[in-house]
Order: structure tokens, then C-alpha cells, then sequence
């Protein structure tokens, strides 16, 4: 129970609805002889019993009290028939598995995949209805409800449906129910009376009930429109919020306003719990004691997805990153053997788990012990197996990874255990589900067997019942003593006036067997929509754009209030807060005490475009972490190119064939060869493949040409170095060759290109400041020599690019290297100087700061370059 709220002007509403309720209960049990010990009233949901207890002993202090109970909670204490074999049991655990094996016994079994959750959520929409119908007169009612029922031909578009909806209403009709006992004689003689309560809506369990107990029962309203229009009016404000977040801050900001003001307690309405889990947050960083009544759905919380982490890295499929975000979570492993493990895979970028596991790490003793470990766990839920076998499988595979006690330790781990029968003991529970336990499942199944039960069950977090804060649904407000209501979400998409009721249902279907209609539900809505507006002081919140961006208007309900002129204005209850300006400045720092002893063609191109990202990427060493699971691109197809060439160009001058037949079959080997080697997927390279012809094509006819002007392959992918005083240029030339149409032969270095042909002219058009032609030219002790690009097009045009000057760049380039080394190693600093596409795709734009700069930094003159 919450706290009661500190004014009688907050309770007079509530106090008037009980008032006027529990007077028609009495004056029930009084007109029937009925003892008061002997009276029965159901309440709309669990929480009001102790309510309704609380303002009869207020409303009637002497004398007995009638029970006040749910058809459910009143249904247990009678401990009727607990179900067996096939039944209908509205547990999703052992309801998935009787669907599963009910689809089977009917033929259905290769689509029991796909039909077993619709069919259980089919039943579970029946059985309320079904319950609802005494024992002894379940079999007409069948009958009738088998009539509506539509007929189709297994070719028909809604066959399936048909097939679905009939098999779930047998299933539901062949079913004991646990309310089946409060239809029983003896219940019915130890019952003077029967008062149901009735909320916004109506039960079809508790109209039966009525009509069960005959004269002997009736029915009253708690809501009751005319009376409650007859309240003093509310104070109503209205807050249209930017976005969701925006919306949290300011919902939590009207909860702290009524705390500080002794508005409590304050009701929470959950209309959204994404939203309202940041509304949580919000509160939680302020010390605020919440207590939450509606909860989490279970697969939401941590435990839950530590536990499903596991199965998924136990999948035949399962990627580096599954495995990865498992072993993370397995306290068994050290973290330095699963960093380990982690930078290997990052940087061999090897995205399936199966390619790593398949790798040998004979010279790597510590990631052997790592991968045969994970191995292990892994090979012990890959067998197909009975559910009991398969939990006494992950149970043990949780305990090998040290997660067991993590659970264990854990409320919401404990409540996981046992949705799904891993705690001792609970395996017996199994037997009496009947055959459809003992069906063996593939790990698929199960995994997809277990997120059902996580995603069914529902965690509520133990909390103090003097809890200022109240979370629940909108509805649940009725008949509780709240100060304050905070109700966020009520957007045009999350509070609709006729919310659409669920399950495939036909309209004549509904209203014949009592299911819920978009009418009934509309009725529903806008009463819960009343009852709450007559909290004494109500903040009610909207946001005006999605998560995409997208507009959003207001709630029907709320446009509404919005034309009567019944509310306000909300003014913003956050308290404003003076921020001074604190910009970045432009870093200047100094790599002097980082000496640079090697120096790359890419390296000292960073030096020239930004010399803040040379001193962090190749001075402190920083760098990105490799991506496991990105999609090939233009610089993986590249690379990719490079390893054909090189192969193909390798076994042409070992081999050597002018037949343009033979080139173009080699050169499709090589391509499968490297792929292969590269243990690419099938279809990694789909987007390049359709072009390959075309590019294959256009090579090979660019390479006759350019032997017969006299050149000949020497070698391709050559790791060279060459001194530079202190310094030592370290570079891999993508191909060597030699160039003769008389005399000696020239060196021609050449560099492959695989970008846009107007890209590779410009960098020839740019001289000086294209360093990488000559940078190579530098790595070779050739006085005389020639370097060019070849841009290697996707659509058949391979072009050569040559740079006539190369001898002269590269000794332009060489001073120019030692006049940069010797100023970083006598103190200049390195500032961030990038501009264009050099920060577009920076990878430490994010420690430079530039989007932070001031202004007047920004306005300064650069300092000079290295």
C-alpha cells in the first residue's frame, strides 16, 4: 500500500467513491440476510483489496467486514484443479511447448515455428472468455462459437488464420480453468452475497459470476461520471515538450515540484515505459523512493540479457561480437583473456566466430586456452535435447562461466531462474506438462523458447511502500488517494482515444463471445481518461516530434482539453541554471619527447594534412578499435584487388602466357584463391562482384599495352625501408617494374588506385603536395627511375598516371622531411590544423575538440606547420 495522502483535500475524492460503493455493498448484504463474514466483493485488480479494507474499517469501524478479493487471488485460496497435460495453463513457458506440439497433431508441424506464438497468444485471448462460461454449459457454447468460425481452403490467403483461430478456441474449450472452482456447489453454498466492483470495463468472469449467484449478487460501479463531475474541478496544466527526452526531465521535474510541496503521493501513469524509465532516472539521481506497481518486462533487464548472451554465442552462426558480449559478462574468464582475445579478433577483422574458432593458435598458448574454453561452452548447447535436458545443459554452462551466482544474487536474476525453471526443484514442475516437455528441440527452439518466457514475464522490483512516487498504468487509478498525477506520453500516438484491440478477431466474433471491441475499449479509455483528471492537481505531457524527427500532435483527449479551455497553460518546473561559457582551446601540443623513429608514406601525410593527428595516431599510438561486423567498402575491396593482382602478376611471370583467354582464367583463380585465403563470406563482395567482369576485362587490356611499350613485371607488394639519418622510411610498394624499349631498364613504381579517375589526375596535377609517389621514390636507391598511378576502374578503364618530376619531388620531399623532424624534435608544437574532408573522416576529431573551439581561437592565425 502507498502513503496515504497528508490532506483531506487530496483524499475527499477518493473517499467519496468508496464511500458511496461500500454503502451499496452494505446495503446488499443487509437487503440478501447475508453475513458480512459470508459476503464476497471483487475488486477490478489486486491493488484495491487493501484499500477497500482500509475505508470499510473507516466507513464501518464496528462489526465484520466482507471479503474483498480477485476472481484470481479468490480462485487460489479454493486451490481448485492445477492443470495437466495439453491445458490451456496461461503460463507462455509451458504454453508455447503445448502449442507447439498441438500444431504437430494436426500436421502442422513444419510451420510450428512460425504458428506456435500466434496460436498461444490466440488462446490467451480466448480463455478469459471461455473461463467465463460455467463447466456445464462449455460444450453448447462451443458449439455456437464453432459456427462463427470462418471456414477456408488450405490455398486460401487466411487458411492459416482460420486454422490458428479454430485450433485455439478447441484448445481453450478442452481446458480446465483455475476459475472452474467458483463455479462449484460448495462455493456457492458458503456465499450469502456477491458484490462485483466494477471498473472501466467489464469482466466477462465476474458478469458470469453475477448471473451464477442470481438474486444473491449485483453489480456496482466505481467509476460513476455524474458523481465525479460533481468534484470540485482540478488544476490542469499542460507541457508540450521538444522530444522524449525533454519530456522525461520535465515529467520528473513536475514529480519533484509536488514533492517539495507535500503534494503525496504523486501518481506516475506508465502510458509509455520507455519514457518512463528515464523519468526513473531522473528521480533516481535526486533520491527519490519510487514504488513501480505495472514493472519491467522481464527479457528487459540485465540478468535476462546476460543469460540470452549465452545462448546466442552458443548459435552455429554466431558472430565474434555475440561471442564477445557473452564473455565479457563470464566472470570465469580473466579480462585480460578476453581483451586479448578481443584485440586479436579486431585486428585479424575476423566477424564470425566459427572462422576464429577454426584458426590455429598452436604459437599463441593463451588465446588456445581462451577459444578452447569458449569451445567447450559452446559444444554444450549444440545438441538437440528435451527441455529438461536442455535446462540441466545451460545451467551447467552458467555455472562454468561463473554467471550462476551473479544470478542468484540478483532479484530480477532470481525472477529469470524461475520463469524458466533453472532453480532446484523446479525440474519436477516438468513432468506434469505432459508430452510436449519431452519433445527434443534444437538449440533454435529453445533459444526462441526462452526469449518467449522473458519476453511474457514481467519483474517488479521490491519497494518501500512509504514510497512517495507511484508508478502504474492510467487505469489503476481509480479508487486510490493521490495528491498529484503526472501523466507523460499522452502524444496522438501513444494515447489513443480507441486503442486498436488485439488478436484477428472479427467484429461479429467479439460481440458474440464477449471479447473486447474497439468500442468497449474506447469506452474504457475515456473513463480512465475522466477518473484521472479528477486528481486534485494533474500535469499532463506531451512531446511534439518522434525519434525520427517526425511531428507528433497532442492526444485527442488532450486537444480536447485544450478547447473547453479546461486547463492551463504548464509553466516549465525545471529550475533554471546559469551555464558559463566554456570553450575549447585550439591543443598545441609538443612530440618532442616522443622521438619518431620510423616514418610511413601515410604517416607523414597526416604530418602535412594535420599535425595534431600525427602526434595522435603516430606519436601516443592511438587508434580506433577495428570494427568486427562492418560491411565490406571501397578500402576493403582495395585491399582485396591488391592480393589478386599480386598473385595473378606473380604466377603470370612465373608462368608467362600471352593468350588473353588463359590471363582472364587466371585471373578469376586468383580472385577465388585470395578470397578463400581471406576466409571471405559468401556474398561479402556482392556489391563489387557485378562489376568484376568489367574491371577484369579493362585490366588485362591495359596490361597488353603496356608490355608491349617494354614493360615487364619484377615484384609486387615490396616491404622496403631506407635510412634517413636518425630516421629510417618504412613503406610497402604495391608493384615494382622494369621498363626497357632498348637499352637498360627503368624502375617503375607503381601504386594501385581503385578511387574515382578524376581523383588520381588531380593528385598528379598537385605536384609537391602529393606525397606518396615520391615518398616511394625515396624507398628506392634508384637515381633514375619513374613512378606513376594505375587507376584500376570498376566499369573496364584502366588508366596509367604518371609523375614526369618524381626524382625532383622525391628530393623535394626528402628535405622537407628532415626540416619537419628536426622542429618536433626541438619543440614545435603540433596544432590541429585540418580542414575539408581531412576532418570529415578524422579518427580523433573527438580529442581535438574542434567543434568546441572559441570563436576567437578559431580567428587567430594558424601556427606554422612542421
Amino acid at each position: 500500500m502507498t502513503v496515504i495522502a497528508k490532506s483531506d483535500r487530496y483524499t475527499a475524492p477518493c473517499a467519496a467513491v468508496w464511500h458511496r460503493a461500500l454503502a451499496q455493498v452494505a446495503a446488499h448484504a443487509q437487503a440478501q440476510g447475508a453475513h458480512l463474514a459470508r459476503t464476497v466483493v471483487l475488486v477490478p485488480y489486486a491493488q484495491l483489496m487493501p484499500w477497500a479494507q482500509r475505508f470499510w474499517a473507516q466507513q464501518f469501524p464496528q462489526g465484520f467486514a466482507p471479503r474483498f478479493e480477485t476472481t484470481r487471488n479468490w480462485a487460489g485460496q479454493l486451490q481448485g484443479s492445477e492443470p495437466t497435460g495439453d491445458d490451456f495453463a496461461g503460463d507462455v513457458a509451458r504454453d508455447t511447448l503445448t502449442a507447439r506440439a498441438l500444431l504437430e497433431r494436426v500436421g502442422q508441424g513444419a510451420l510450428r515455428d512460425v504458428l506456435a506464438t500466434p496460436l498461444q497468444e490466440a488462446a490467451a485471448q480466448l480463455a478469459p472468455v471461455v473461463a467465463a462460461v460455467p463447466p456445464e454449459r462449455r460444450a453448447a457454447w462451443g458449439d455456437e462459437a464453432r459456427a462463427l468460425l470462418a471456414t477456408t481452403d488450405e490455398g486460401s490467403a487466411l487458411h492459416y488464420e482460420a486454422l490458428v483461430a479454430r485450433l485455439a478456441l478447441e484448445w481453450v474449450l478442452a481446458s480446465r480453468h483455475a476459475t472452474d472452482v467458483l463455479f462449484e456447489p460448495g462455493v456457492r453454498a458458503a456465499v450469502d452475497a456477491l458484490v462485483v466492483l466494477e471498473g472501466f470495463q467489464s469482466d466477462a468472469l465476474n458478469l458470469a459470476l453475477v448471473q451464477h449467484w442470481g438474486a444473491s449478487a449485483c453489480c456496482v460501479g466505481l467509476w460513476d461520471a455524474e458523481s465525479a463531475s460533481a468534484q470540485p474541478p482540478s488544476q490542469m496544466a499542460l507541457h508540450a515538450a521538444a522530444d522524449a527526452e525533454d519530456e522525461a526531465h520535465r515529467a520528473a521535474a513536475c514529480v519533484l515540484r509536488h514533492i517539495e510541496q507535500g503534494r503525496i503521493p504523486v501518481a506516475l501513469a506508465a502510458t509509455d515505459r520507455a519514457l518512463i524509465r528515464r523519468v526513473l532516472a531522473h528521480l533516481d539521481s535526486q533520491g527519490v523512493l519510487v514504488r513501480d506497481e505495472s514493472g519491467w518486462i522481464l527479457s528487459t533487464t540485465r540478468s535476462a540479457a546476460r543469460l540470452m548472451a549465452a545462448l546466442e554465442a552458443a548459435a552455429w552462426n554466431a558472430s565474434s561480437n555475440a561471442v564477445l558480449d557473452w564473455l565479457k559478462h563470464t566472470p570465469a574468464l580473466p579480462p585480460a583473456d578476453v581483451n586479448r582475445l578481443e584485440q586479436w579478433l579486431r585486428r585479424n577483422v575476423v566477424p564470425q566466430w566459427s572462422a576464429a574458432a577454426a584458426r590455429d593458435f598452436s604459437a599463441q598458448p593463451a588465446l588456445a586456452r581462451t577459444v578452447a574454453t569458449v569451445e567447450g561452452w559452446r559444444d554444450a548447447l549444440r545438441t538437440a535435447r528435451p527441455l529438461p535436458q536442455w535446462l540441466l545443459a545451460l545451467r551447467s554452462v552458467l555455472e562454468q562461466a561463473g554467471q550462476w551466482q551473479g544470478l542468484q544474487a540478483d532479484p530480477a536474476g532470481m525472477r529469470v531462474l524461475a520463469a524458466l525453471r533453472l532453480q532446484d526443484g523446479q525440474q519436477a514442475e516438468l513432468q506434469s506438462w505432459g508430452d510436449s516437455a519431452g519433445r527434443r528441440m534444437t538449440l533454435a527452439e529453445f533459444t526462441r523458447w526462452v526469449k518467449d518466457v522473458l519476453e511474457a514475464g514481467r519483474y517488479v522490483a521490491a519497494q518501500s511502500a512509504e514510497a512517495p512516487v507511484v508508478v502504474l498504468p492510467m487505469p489503476q487509478l481509480l479508487g486510490r488517494p493521490f495528491a498529484a498525477a503526472v501523466l507523460p506520453g499522452s502524444d496522438e500516438k501513444r494515447l489513443q482515444p480507441a486503442p486498436e484491440p488485439s488478436g484477428d478477431w472479427s467484429q461479429a466474433q467479439r460481440e458474440a463471445w464477449g471479447l473486447p471491441t474497439r468500442q468497449t475499449l474506447e469506452a474504457a479509455q475515456r473513463a480512465a481518461w475522466a477518473n484521472a483528471l479528477r486528481t486534485p492537481v494533474i500535469d499532463v505531457l506531451w512531446r511534439t516530434s518522434d525519434e525520427g524527427g517526425e511531428p507528433l500532435l497532442a492526444s485527442a483527449l488532450v486537444l480536447a482539453l485544450q478547447l473547453q479551455g479546461d486547463a492551463d497553460q504548464g509553466a516549465d518546473a525545471r529550475p533554471p541554471r546559469t551555464v558559463q561559457a566554456a570553450p575549447t582551446l585550439r591543443p598545441l601540443p609538443v612530440g618532442q619527447a616522443l622521438p619518431v623513429q620510423q616514418l610511413s608514406s601515410t604517416a607523414y601525410s597526416d604530418l602535412r594534412h594535420c599535425p595534431y593527428r600525427f602526434f595522435a595516431q603516430r606519436q601516443l599510438g592511438l587508434r580506433e578499435a577495428d570494427e568486427l561486423d562492418a560491411e565490406v567498402d571501397k578500402r576493403d575491396f582495395g585491399n582485396w584487388l591488391h592480393a589478386v593482382l599480386q598473385r595473378f602478376h606473380e604466377d603470370l611471370r612465373d608462368q608467362p602466357t600471352d593468350d588473353a583467354g588463359e590471363r582472364s582464367a587466371r585471373m578469376d583463380a586468383a580472385a577465388e584463391a585470395v578470397t578463400r585465403q581471406q576466409r571471405l563470406q559468401e556474398g561479402d563482395f556482392l556489391p563489387f562482384a557485378a562489376g568484376w567482369t568489367q574491371l577484369r576485362d579493362g585490366y588485362l587490356h591495359w596490361l597488353a599495352g603496356h608490355e608491349q611499350q617494354g614493360a615487364m613485371f619484377r615484384e609486387a607488394e615490396v616491404k622496403t625501408r631506407q635510412p634517413l639519418g636518425d630516421l629510417e622510411l618504412i613503406g610497402t610498394i604495391d608493384r615494382i617494374d622494369g621498363v626497357s624499349s632498348t637499352g637498360e631498364p627503368t624502375v617503375l613504381v607503381i601504386d594501385y588506385k581503385t578511387e574515382s579517375d578524376s581523383v588520381t589526375r588531380q593528385r598528379i596535377k598537385s605536384g609537391a603536395e602529393d606525397t606518396q609517389l615520391p615518398f616511394y621514390a625515396a624507398l628506392l636507391h634508384h637515381d633514375t627511375l619513374r613512378a606513376a598511378y594505375v587507376n584500376v576502374g570498376e566499369r573496364g578503364e584502366t588508366q596509367l598516371h604518371e609523375q614526369d618530376e618524381v626524382v625532383h619531388l622525391r628530393d623535394v620531399l626528402i628535405e622537407g622531411i628532415q626540416h619537419d623532424m628536426a622542429r618536433i624534435a626541438a619543440g614545435a608544437p603540433l596544432p590541429a590544423l585540418g580542414e575539408g574532408s581531412v576532418c570529415e573522416f578524422c579518427a580523433v576529431r573527438g580529442l581535438c575538440r574542434k567543434d568546441y573551439w572559441a570563436d576567437a581561437e578559431q580567428a587567430l592565425p594558424a601556427p606554422e606547420t612542421p
